[in-house]
Parts: structure tokens; sequence; C-alpha cells
């Protein structure tokens, strides 16, 4: 147990299980133990009851990969979405990321990872086999959105060579300088990929 100088059994055991969250250390760990203790314990409980019912209520849906409470989401089953354009993730959470942006009405596709030589992630631990069916059914464009990384890189390029026969129109979104990004802050890598692919300036015009 991490903590041992008085703290009684049950806190500790609380804060230790928060530590083990990441991004929280031990000091976070107990300054949300102690606001837990010093809330009503109705509001402990209903925090209690949410977790455990966490795994009951939330899945996976069957088609695309993303976060559902039933057998297919609510992005898959959103008619008013064009289900003839997939942008394939590598985790549920970049869908949730990607929706903010309130720009893409398409579907999504989610990888459970990304391929990955030193972690003994291939393609058979990633969601390819749904992806197949879908390319094979006829989409008109994979919008490729795995992360800058090399390991995301090999990722995007594994699928685009793996889909390249299959008629679907295959795109990679852009990388390069952020909005309101200053160019002293950015690295080399950054700068290079917006100077190949920068756009006209009139279809950068409003």
């Amino acid at each position: 147990m991490i903590y041992d100088f008085g703290m009684p059994a049950p806190l500790a055991r609380v804060v230790e299980m928060l530590a083990s969250l990441p991004g929280v250390g031990p000091k976070t760990a107990l300054r949300l133990g102690l606001n837990l203790l010093s809330r009503p314990a109705a509001d402990t409980v209903a925090l209690a009851e949410a977790l455990a019912r966490l795994h009951e209520q939330v899945g996976f849906c069957e088609n695309c990969g993303c976060f559902a409470e039933q057998t297919v989401c609510h992005f898959c089953n959103d008619v008013r979405r064009d289900a003839q354009t997939v942008c394939l993730v590598e985790q549920p959470v970049d869908v949730l990321m990607m929706e903010r942006g309130h720009g893409f009405r398409g579907h999504y596709h989610v990888l459970h990872g990304r391929l990955s030589p030193v972690d003994g992630l291939g393609p058979e631990q990633l969601n390819l086999a749904a992806l197949d069916k879908r390319v094979a059914s006829g989409l008109k464009e994979l919008i490729l959105a795995t992360s800058a990384t090399v390991d995301g890189e090999a990722t995007a390029h594994y699928l685009a060579r793996r889909f390249t026969s299959s008629g679907v129109k295959i795109t990679r979104i852009a990388r390069g300088v952020p909005e309101g990004g200053e160019l002293e802050y950015l690295d080399e890598h950054t700068l290079s990929r917006a100077l190949d692919q920068r756009v006209s300036w009139d279809a950068t015009s409003i």
C-alpha cells in the first residue's frame, strides 16, 4: 500500500485505486479521495454505481468498433450520416475527438490499435476483418486518420496498399500548422508536412 501514515484503510484503498489511473499522481489521488469523503454519501454511492455498471452498459459497436450501449453505435445507426464515407482511426476515443469538430458527417471504423512490431501488434490484432467487409460492400471513400507517429504512418501505408485494388478512394488527413500556431514552436517534420500539403490561396480564403 502506498499510504501508511495513519490513514484509515478504506480511504487508503480508494486513494491507491485512484493513483493507479493514468495521469493521476499520489498527491492528486489523495486530493480526490479526500474530496469524495467530504461529499454527501449519496454522491459517492452514485459514482460507485456508475463505475460498477460501466462495463455492463458500454461495449463496442459490432460494425465499426466504436463505443456503444447496444450492439451498434449511434453513429452507425444515424441515417443522416454518409455510410459510404468511412474515417478510420486507431482508438474509440479518437472518434470523440473527431466529433468535437462537427465537420465530419460520415461513418467511422476503429482499429483498436496500430501496427507495432516492437509491441507484437500485427494485422491480426487489429479490427481489420470488419473493415474488409465494409470495403467490399462498396465504400466511396476511406479516410486514413491514424496518428502521425512512425507506427501510425506505417499503419496508414499498410492499409493503403491493402485496399489499393478495391476501387475505394483512399485519402489521408492533412498534417501541418495548427490553427493559431506559431512557426517558431513547430518541429521540422510538421513544417515539412505543411509545405508538402500546401493548398491554393483561393482555397484557403473566405
